[in-house]
């Protein structure tokens, strides 16, 4: 068995890998799927293990393949971002930026930030991928990721992106609350019409608000509910009158200028922490480096 083996074979086993099988592999990588399958089976041969479980219909890899795709992707990930920041030493700032999002960011926190960076670095292709389960972006294929109170993995770092606080807002349409009259106390809650989340885990998303000195939970009578995947739809069928929602005040504030929406309870509404960026601490390629000064230079002009 040798000791080495060749960065090249290394990519294709991980094209293989991230595409899902060979000839996709060799559809992106643009040669054929008899030279994707040789090299994998020679890489397997100069290290002496089996690296993916092969069958008619998919692949996978075994578990000394996934060992050795969690060690070396993030090794090529840094190559990569290397190769960029040659690249980029001319002043230019070139290459592409992935960043994996939750839905609730894509509305408004995401698109004056993008904009910005893309003024200023328009040879930068973007690409957002909207997720909204816990993410762990290096596997994923991202550059950086934003999301709400993570818990941070080893050798990540973060910084605040967008506002440092939200509040979630109760709202209905003016027609709801003339049909069935505005809450007075957030126990009323339990009988109204709600239009709720659901969580990635199955859960509600909970209403948590303030009642006097505490902070309750109240469950209300769902009347719709909605997958948290789709979080920027739900005000669409509250301004309908199909009941109270809870949602980012931020989101709200048009509506309540209009009046197509009124706030309820404002006086309980409690405030959590608002979206942060993350990304790794290794080493941070130019485009990623120049996002991170974006959202750093924007934070401090809103401060």
């Amino acid at each position: 068995m040798k000791n080495s083996a060749s960065p090249d074979h290394l990519q294709i086993f991980l094209a293989v890998l991230d595409a899902g099988g060979f000839r996709a592999a060799a559809k992106k990588l643009g040669t054929a799927p008899s030279r994707v399958s040789t090299t994998v089976a020679r890489l397997e041969a100069e290290l002496g293990v089996p690296l993916l479980l092969r069958s008619t219909r998919s692949i996978r890899a075994t578990e000394q393949g996934r060992r050795l795709a969690d060690q070396i992707r993030p090794l090529f990930r840094d190559v990569d971002a290397a190769v960029s920041e040659a690249v980029n030493s001319r002043g230019t700032v070139r290459g592409r930026l992935s960043l994996n999002v939750p839905g609730a960011v894509v509305t408004d926190i995401l698109p004056p930030l993008v904009a910005e960076y893309r003024r200023q670095h328009p040879q930068v292709e973007i690409e957002i991928v909207v997720e909204n389960d816990r993410v762990d972006i290096i596997s994923a294929g991202c550059d950086a990721g934003i999301r709400y109170g993570e818990h941070l993995a080893k050798d990540m770092v973060s910084i605040p992106i967008g506002p440092r606080t939200q509040q979630l807002a109760l709202a209905a349409s003016p027609a709801y609350l003339d049909a069935y009259a505005m809450p007075q106390t957030p126990d009323e809650l339990t009988g109204h019409a709600a239009i709720r989340y659901r969580l990635t885990d199955g859960t509600l998303l909970p209403w948590r608000l303030r009642k006097g000195a505490e902070i309750v939970t109240v469950e209300p009578r769902s009347a719709l509910v909605i997958s948290v995947n789709a979080f920027d739809s739900g005000l669409s069928y509250a301004r309908e009158g199909m009941g109270i929602i809870a949602a980012f005040r931020n989101w709200c504030e048009p509506d309540f200028r209009a009046g197509t929406l009124i706030p309820i309870l404002k006086d309980c509404w409690i405030a959590g922490d608002g979206p942060r960026l993350y990304y790794p601490s290794r080493f941070a390629g130019a485009p990623l480096r120049a996002f991170i000064e974006t959202c750093q230079r924007l934070a401090g002009q809103s401060a």
